[in-house]
């Protein structure tokens, strides 16, 4: 299986191409406003780097929230729009899930993960998922102290994310055992591709993953200039 996973969800913009277990090619960048502008020949370079056509892929994957508006909107749509081209299916992953997929299998055992992301708000996102990344819960938004007040009992967190450091003092504070993990703080498109192979493929339009919803938004028609 050939897949072609994409990230621009959190602050940076990564493309890989992954073939039965391996990365063929894959490449990594920072993006500025104009997200679509940085992922397209991105995309191109990482297909020719792997020797591929896009018509060549099984299927694509992309990152699909919760994160920042523009670059999730972006990849979104540039990737749906080549699936449509090439009549691929393509597999949304959260940013919450490949972030904690993207920690090494020894740094999780023994430990609850929690993936915790930036939202350019007060409340980071926040999810809980056992050391073989099973969700234990919701994603959710919420104060880092909020959440160390209330956050269950168990094994101890390894948090992940760019929003690890501000959630692990927010836990330690409360007497509740946490570590900051040795481990990427975004999604990566690398991790993206592997999480998408082993999931069910549908032609269903993949949609954006709000927990706040988006600032942006279209007015009614009520409310339409004239």
């Amino acid at each position: 299986m050939r897949i072609l996973g994409l990230d621009s969800a959190t602050g940076g913009c990564s493309a890989a191409v992954w073939a039965d277990g391996r990365i063929l090619a894959y490449e990594a960048a920072p993006h500025g406003a104009n997200a679509t502008e940085a992922m397209v020949p991105m995309l191109d370079r990482v297909m020719a780097r792997a020797g591929l056509d896009f018509e060549a892929l099984d299927r694509l994957a992309v990152t699909n929230g919760p994160g920042h508006f523009t670059g999730m909107r972006a990849a979104l749509a540039v990737v749906q729009g080549l699936a449509l081209a090439v009549q691929r299916p393509v597999i949304p992953v959260t940013t919450l899930e490949a972030i904690a997929a993207g920690m090494a299998p020894d740094a999780r055992r023994g430990h609850r993960v929690l993936a915790a992301i930036d939202s350019k708000r007060a409340e980071p996102f926040l999810q809980i998922f056992d050391a073989d990344l099973v969700p234990l819960g919701p994603a959710i938004a919420m104060m880092a102290d909020d959440f160390a007040a209330g956050a269950p009992d168990g094994a101890p967190f390894v948090v992940v994310g760019d929003a690890a450091e501000i959630i692990t003092r927010a836990l330690i504070a409360r007497g509740r055992p946490a570590t900051v993990a040795d481990a990427p703080g975004r999604p990566d498109a690398r991790v993206v591709a592997a999480l998408a192979a082993s999931r069910p493929a549908t032609r269903d339009p993949v949609r954006p993953f709000y927990i706040h919803p988006p600032a942006a938004r279209p007015l009614s028609p009520a409310r339409s200039p004239a």
